[in-house]
């Protein structure tokens, strides 16, 4: 059965935009080598909407007990989790937008966050009580950086706070932080030989994966 694809945009622009472009490429390769459904959802043109105490305090209250209200609250949330279950393959495009993540991807982690949906809670187990209840995704990241030297070992290195936040956050999608392979841009305010090279490479490597994953 062919594989599903969740793709994620969220730059903030529609035009100029180095991940949105990676995504192309991802989703174009992913077609061409036999790869199944492609879902693209764009947080960075089209924000999700911010959690607030109703909503969480509907997020925290049993299916069984919810009234409309409720529901209608959780009703994006649903939406989005839906679309992390039926894929096989997460592709983010996310730049680095002042060292993390832009403010509308991480919107999105919130609502999608879920306790007794997509993480258990449990005291019985001590000090570890999260456990992921999604699993078997694979989680790639489409990254742009206008810096460079973000990689561990890196001159800024130190700074990233980006890379650390979506491995944190992969259990969320059912995806394993170790097996996570981001795909960054670098040198993009430079323009110069440095961010060709960094260009060219970031695509040889998405289109490289996303012909691996469609196949596997």
């Amino acid at each position: 059965m062919p594989k599903s694809l969740l793709i994620v945009h969220s730059s903030a622009r529609q035009n100029r935009s180095h991940t949105r472009g990676l995504a192309r490429i991802f989703a174009e390769t992913w077609t061409a080598s036999g790869g199944g459904s492609i879902t693209e959802r764009d947080v960075g043109l089209t924000p999700p909407g911010i959690i607030n105490e109703d909503w969480i305090a509907a997020a925290f209250t049993s299916p069984e007990e919810l009234q409309d209200e409720q529901r209608a609250l959780l009703a994006e949330s649903d939406a989005l989790i839906e679309e992390i279950k039926a894929a096989d393959v997460i592709a983010l495009g996310t730049p680095m937008y002042n060292y993390s993540m832009p403010a509308a991807l991480k919107a999105w982690f919130d609502l999608i966050a879920r306790v007794g949906v997509t993480f258990s809670f449990d005291l019985a187990r001590g000090d570890t009580p999260i456990e992921p209840i999604l699993s078997g995704k694979k989680l790639i990241v489409l990254s742009s950086r206008g810096e460079f030297g973000f990689a561990p070992g890196g001159e800024r290195a130190h700074l990233n706070g980006l890379d650390p936040a979506l491995a944190a956050s992969a259990h969320y999608l059912g995806a394993d932080a170790a097996e996570m392979e981001t795909v960054s841009i670098e040198y993009e305010e430079f323009k110069d030989e440095r961010w060709e090279n960094s260009l060219a490479a970031a695509q040889r490597r998405t289109a490289e994966l996303a012909a691996a994953l469609s196949g596997e």
